[in-house]
């Protein structure tokens, strides 16, 4: 009888691998179906669009004088638009200007027993007044420079109860706020990001995954015995992979979650506040993810306007959304060619520009905006300033150039809702499938006529009462006469 059900359970196991394999194949060739530009419609499927980025230069080490990168793997840009590239296998942080000119190169630094330097760092960040904060991956330590280079702390392993008895400090990533509290994101640590506060002392742990279940794994679970049971890993949240912070000091975060949310805007609780309110929640690739083979996304870069992009390392693309969670355009591939990539690990933004540092081939890619992308963003940025009239006119021309991008009618509807022009917005709504807030504006419209109309309805009906009043007297009047004259 265990013979049997042994043999069913291996029947049945072998048959989901085929099946998954077979899901996965399919996948693939959806993905390679895609055109290079795309957008998806309502329902799901890719539509062509025109390029909003194209590459446009490479810049490596070699164009810098510096000799090769060596798996760079992090980038960060300042607000006067410097660029630092964190050269990893070089054990160097190398700087440059708008004009992509050397500005320097730091690979050592005066520690407390003297120069010192990185082992492997896999992040920075830069502050305002261009203070460095490396996470300093070999040597098991946060690196705090001043502008100059200079040591100001180190953050060692930090003692807290909250951490397991072996814990190991290995930062990977990191951003700062205004504030100067340290936010740090570091290898198997499943409770979120590591807050620390400007003095360097952990304080806690913020915006930790929920734990997600992989259906397969479950069934697997379900059709497995005891023994097997117990020699497989527990459920455990999802860690993050990457993280970045805006001017307004929210935190955009991006994780390993095949199946919940795997971009997140946290608040200063730690609670996700990212409005999803597009066809489909932001995630990467949807066609992909259909098929079982979802994005991973390795890099968030947060630009204004609560303009916002993704780096989906699997298929080396760009995915961009706008504030509201509708995606506005895709650029990038996997490849030999220009504009393609053999392992990306960061991106960043320069203005309008993007730069996006391939690991695996120790280079930059610099891509720059075509007047589709321009307008593009433009119009989301009126619309985010609340320029109805500048969005209005800059979502036509989009509309203009691309008459697959749905969300663009739904940006004209929302420029007219803010106008008051409610029966145009509707219009706008209904062509981009927009169903919340057409019944939005439905509402508003509908106010709208009962109070333009509501006097001279009201008027009608009283003296529509007042004649039915009027009349039934009138009747009353002369059925009193027709009786007084009968009897008479």
């Amino acid at each position: 009888m265990l013979s049997i059900i042994y043999r069913t359970r291996t029947f049945v196991l072998t048959t989901l691998i085929c099946l998954l394999s077979m899901g996965m194949g399919s996948a693939a060739a959806h993905a390679e179906e895609a055109p290079a530009s795309y957008n998806y419609s309502y329902w799901g499927d890719s539509v062509a669009s025109p390029a909003a980025y194209r590459a446009t230069a490479i810049l490596n080490g070699d164009s810098l004088g510096v000799g090769p990168f060596k798996e760079p793997n992090d980038l960060h840009v300042t607000a006067d638009k410097q660029i630092y590239v964190l050269d990893s296998g070089n054990n160097r942080i190398v700087v440059m200007d708008a004009s992509f000119k050397l500005v320097r190169i730091i690979d050592t630094f005066d520690g407390k027993g003297g120069p010192d330097q990185f082992i492997s760092p896999q992040g920075l960040f830069v502050t305002e007044d261009k203070h460095i904060y490396v996470a300093d991956t070999g040597n098991k330590r946060m690196v705090h420079l001043d502008s100059d280079g200079k040591l100001v702390k180190v953050i060692e392993n930090p003692e807290s109860e909250l951490f397991q008895e072996k814990f190991q400090f290995q930062p990977a990533r990191v951003v700062v706020d205004k504030a100067q509290r340290i936010y740090v994101m570091a290898a198997g640590v499943f409770d979120g990001f590591m807050e620390f506060n400007a003095n360097g002392e952990f304080s806690t742990f913020i915006g930790a995954n929920r734990v997600r279940v992989d259906p397969a794994e479950l069934l697997w679970k379900r059709l497995s015995t005891r023994a097997q049971r117990s020699r497989m890993v527990m459920f455990t949240p999802t860690e993050f992979t990457n993280l970045d912070i805006d001017d307004e000091g929210f935190i955009y975060a991006t994780n390993g979650d095949r199946f919940g949310d795997t971009i997140k805007k946290l608040n200063a609780q730690g609670n996700d506040i990212l409005r999803r309110t597009g066809y489909f929640n932001p995630r990467g690739d949807i066609a992909a993810m259909s098929q079982m083979v979802a994005s991973r996304l390795i890099d968030i870069d947060v630009a204004d306007s609560e303009i916002y992009s993704v780096l989906d390392s699997r298929r080396g693309r760009i995915f961009t959304y706008n504030g509201d969670g509708h995606f506005m355009y895709v650029f990038g591939g996997l490849g030999n060619r220009l504009g393609e990539f053999n392992a990306p690990s960061a991106i960043e933004r320069v203005g309008d520009q993007f730069l996006v540092l391939d690991k695996g081939l120790g280079e930059i890619t610099l891509f720059e905006t075509t007047e589709y992308g321009r307008t593009l963003n433009e119009a989301v940025r009126s619309y985010y300033r609340g320029d109805e009239e500048g969005a209005f006119s800059l979502f036509q021309k989009s509309i203009h150039m691309n008459a697959n991008l749905e969300f663009a009618y739904a940006g004209i509807g929302k420029s007219l809702l803010r106008q008051g022009k409610y029966a145009e917005a509707m219009k706008y709504f209904k062509q981009s499938k927009d169903q919340r807030n057409y019944s939005k504006a439905f509402l508003l419209y509908r106010k709208e006529v009962l109070r333009d109309y509501f006097p001279a309805v009201m008027t009608g009906i009283v003296l529509l009462a007042l004649g039915t009043i009027v009349l039934r007297k009138f009747r009353q009047w002369k059925g009193g006469r027709k009786r007084a004259a009968i009897k008479q």
